[in-house]
């Protein structure tokens, strides 16, 4: 299986809400930076009464456009009846807030910021000021519920593991699925333990694979084309990042640090410590199939060794 054909060829069109689809329209925060490619990606759904997935991040003064004005301007004219948010990531919720309070319409998620596990002893989250803490959805979505609106349907899918609320939305009657941050055209997701789980991540791209859709919209970057083909190829991309850290653990490497130097010595090393969060992720893995053992409770400074 051939690695994934990533396209990081996208126009973010700042300011505008560009169709992409019949019915369907992106716009783009400007939020660009290294892990959020060009900014987070907001869609509205529908004609005249409409739903929006992903408002985004609060804008900043020094935004060359305001996010908010943007998705306004987009709606004159139109009713928004749904606010839907795929995970409660900074990125992508917290400007639900105040579009609900501007336009009424409620909030739909699968529920509030979570933890993949509990922190071990003395562990420190990363990632923690990442997790937007302060949502809680009017309307709490499980597996398979239909949110239905004026003229669309979409079903909820639970697909954690880049974050452990994480769903994707299917708009059912068209070819189209709503992939979050899970499965992206421009880059693989950021994994990151204890906020995400390696375990569930490549149990829900098994999920994406079972489904028929055949273009994702993600929450960053371009739309993914041929999309089973490239879910598979990005699942096997991951057990060949899974074969190599244990490759590396057998030639005699101990620590994190010294996988990521040889396996990502090719990457922005901007993206080293999204890196080694990442190759934790799937040590945790490993862990539990018991492929490796870890000295002590396992860190990002911990020591690991195969298991012969």
């Amino acid at each position: 299986m051939a690695r994934p054909s990533f396209r990081t060829n996208f126009d973010p069109c700042y300011g505008e809400a560009i169709t992409v689809a019949d019915t369907v329209q992106r716009i783009t925060a400007p939020n660009q930076s290294a892990f959020t490619f060009y900014g987070t990606n907001t869609y509205i759904i529908g004609d005249k009464n409409v739903a929006l997935i992903d408002p985004g991040p609060l804008p900043k003064a020094d935004d060359i456009c305001n996010h908010l004005d943007t998705i306004l301007t987009a709606l004159k004219g139109r009713s928004l009846t749904h606010i839907i948010i795929t995970h409660t990531h900074m990125d992508h919720s917290p400007l639900s807030r105040e579009l609900a309070n501007i336009t009424g319409a409620k909030t739909y998620g699968q529920g509030p910021h979570r933890n993949a596990r509990a922190l071990h002893l003395g562990e420190i989250n990363l990632l923690d000021a990442a997790g937007d803490k302060d949502f809680v959805p009017d309307v709490f979505l499980k597996h398979g519920d239909i949110i239905e609106g004026d003229g669309f349907k979409l079903e909820a899918i639970f697909t954690p593991g880049h974050a452990m609320n994480h769903m994707a939305f299917a708009l059912l009657d068209t070819q189209y699925l709503f992939s979050g941050d899970h499965v992206m055209a421009w880059a693989t997701s950021i994994v990151a333990p204890p906020d995400g789980s390696m375990k569930d991540y490549m149990n829900s791209l098994d999920i994406f694979a079972e489904r028929d859709e055949t273009v994702y919209f993600p929450g960053h970057g371009g739309k993914v084309e041929k999309a089973k083909e490239f879910v598979r190829a990005l699942r096997a991309h991951r057990k060949m990042r899974e074969t190599a850290i244990l490759h590396r653990f057998r030639k005699g490497d101990e620590t994190i640090a010294e996988v990521v130097a040889v396996i990502y010595k090719n990457t922005d090393k901007r993206l080293h410590g999204a890196a080694s969060l990442s190759v934790f992720a799937h040590i945790e893995d490993l862990l539990d199939k018991k492929l490796i053992s870890c000295q002590g409770t396992p860190s990002l400074e911990a020591k690991y060794a195969p298991i012969v």
